[in-house]
C-alpha cells in the first residue's frame, strides 16, 4: 500500500490534475458524491493541500459545462441568447427559485458546516443514510408520479428540488443524490427529477466554483493555470460520457445499485480514518 501510494504521490502534476478531473466528471452527476471521491483520489495522490481543494471546487465548472453543452438549446433560450418560449423562461425561473436555498444557507453556515460536520464520522453516515434513503424510496409501492416533464414543473415545484439540495451542504450527501431523490419524493418522474438536477447543477457549480476561487485566489500562481485547463478538460470529456450514459440508464434502471455502493463508500471513510490513513477536512 506505501509504495502505491508513493508512486501516485510522485506523479506528474500534470497527470494528477487529469486523474482528478476524471474523479469530477464522472461522480458530480451520479448519485454518489464527488466531494468524498476527491477527497479520496487526491489522498492517494498526495494532492490535498489548499491549491488542491481550490482545483477541486473550481474543476466543477468543466463537469458543468458538459450539462450546458448537452442542453445548449435549452440553455440559449432560457437566458435569451436565441429566440425562446413561455416554456424556456419558466425553466430560467425554476432555476433562480430552486438555486435560493442551498446558496442562501451555504453562505450563512459554510464554516459551522467545515466545523462539525466535514469529519469521518458524519461523511460516512451521510453516505450510508443516503444509500438507505435510496433503497427505501426505490422499494417503495409503485407510484404514478405528478410531474413527468420538466416544462411540466411550477415554482413550488422547483422550490422543493432547491431545498433538497440544501441537504446536499451536509459533505457526503451528494448533491444530485438529493435532487434527484428529493425530486422523486416530491413527485417528480425519475427522468424529470434528473434532467432538472442536471440543469440546476448549472448556476450551483457556477456558484461555487466562482466563489471559491474569489476567496483563495492568493494560494493560486501563473503556472498553475496549465493544471487547471487539463482538470476542466477532463473534467467536461467525462461528465459529457458519464451524463449522457445516465439518462440512458435512468430511463430503464433503479438507483439501488448506487445505494449499496454509497453504504460500502460509507464503510471506507470510516474504515481509512480508524486506520490512520487518511484525515477527511474540507
Amino acid at each position: 500500500m506505501t509504495d502505491i501510494l508513493l508512486g501516485l504521490a510522485s506523479l506528474p502534476i500534470e497527470v494528477k490534475a487529469l486523474l482528478m478531473g476524471l474523479v469530477e466528471g464522472v461522480t458530480e452527476f451520479l448519485p454518489v458524491s464527488s466531494t468524498g471521491h476527491l477527497i479520496l483520489a487526491g489522498w492517494a495522490l498526495g494532492f490535498d493541500d489548499e491549491r488542491a481543494k481550490v482545483f477541486d471546487i473550481a474543476i466543477q465548472t468543466g463537469a458543468m459545462l458538459a450539462i450546458v453543452w448537452i442542453y445548449r438549446v435549452r440553455f440559449f433560450q432560457a437566458v435569451g441568447i436565441t429566440k425562446g418560449d413561455a416554456a424556456s423562461r419558466a425553466l430560467l425561473l425554476n432555476l433562480c427559485v430552486a438555486f435560493v436555498p442551498a446558496a442562501l444557507l451555504g453562505l450563512l453556515f459554510s464554516k459551522q458546516i467545515k466545523a462539525y460536520l466535514f469529519s469521518p464520522v458524519p461523511v460516512a453516515l451521510a453516505f450510508i443514510v443516503g444509500g438507505l434513503v435510496m433503497i427505501w424510496v426505490e422499494r417503495r409501492p409503485a407510484q404514478t408520479f405528478r410531474v413527468n416533464h420538466v416544462d411540466a414543473m411550477t415554482w413550488r415545484d422547483a422550490l422543493k428540488v432547491g431545498l433538497a439540495q440544501a441537504v446536499a451542504l451536509i459533505p457526503g450527501t451528494s448533491r444530485s443524490g438529493a435532487t434527484i431523490i428529493g425530486g422523486m419524493l416530491f413527485g417528480l418522474s425519475r427522468q424529470t427529477a434528473t434532467e432538472f438536477s442536471f440543469f440546476l447543477a448549472v448556476p450551483t457549480l457556477l456558484a461555487a466554483g466562482a466563489y471559491s476561487l474569489f476567496k483563495q485566489w492568493h494560494l493560486l500562481q501563473a503556472e498553475d493555470l496549465g493544471m487547471f485547463l487539463i482538470g476542466l478538460a477532463t473534467a467536461f470529456v467525462s461528465a459529457m460520457v458519464v451524463v449522457r450514459w445516465f439518462l440512458r440508464f435512468v430511463s430503464s434502471h433503479s438507483f439501488v445499485g448506487f445505494a449499496y455502493y454509497r453504504i460500502v463508500f460509507g464503510l471506507v471513510v470510516l474504515l481509512t480514518w480508524q486506520a490512520g490513513w487518511l484525515d477527511w477536512t474540507p
